[in-house]
C-alpha cells in the first residue's frame, strides 16, 4: 500500500509567500545564548528573534519618542517649553539619585 501526502497548496503558497528564510551568521556564543533564551520562554529562535526586533525601537522611533513625551512634558507639568537647563537639572537629579545624595534608591 503507498500513501502519498499532499500538501494544500493554498496553506503552502500563502506561508512561503509571507515568509523569507534568512540564514544570519553569528557567533556560536551568541547562537547558544539565543538558542537558551529562546527555550526558557518556550518558543523557537524564529520568534524570539522576531520579538527581539519588533520590541527594539530605531533611531526614527526614538526620537518620535522623546518628541512626544518633550511635548508632553510641556504641556502638562511644565506650562512653557522645555530647555536644555530642564534636561541638565533632570540629568542631575537622576546622578544625585544614583548616588544616593536624594531620596532612597532600591
Amino acid at each position: 500500500m503507498t500513501i502519498t501526502l499532499e500538501r494544500p497548496d493554498t496553506v503552502y503558497r500563502r506561508y512561503t509567500v509571507t515568509m523569507a528564510d534568512t540564514t544570519i551568521k553569528v557567533d556560536p556564543a551568541v547562537r547558544d545564548r539565543l538558542l537558551e533564551l529562546a527555550r526558557e520562554r518556550g518558543m523557537t529562535m524564529r520568534d524570539l528573534v522576531a520579538q527581539l526586533a519588533g520590541a527594539t525601537p530605531t533611531e526614527e522611533e526614538l526620537q518620535k519618542r522623546y518628541e512626544e513625551t518633550k511635548s508632553y512634558v510641556e504641556e502638562h507639568f511644565l506650562g512653557r517649553p522645555y530647555t536644555e537647563e530642564d534636561e541638565k537639572a533632570g540629568e542631575q537629579l537622576w546622578a544625585d539619585l544614583e548616588a544616593g545624595r536624594i531620596g532612597e534608591v532600591q
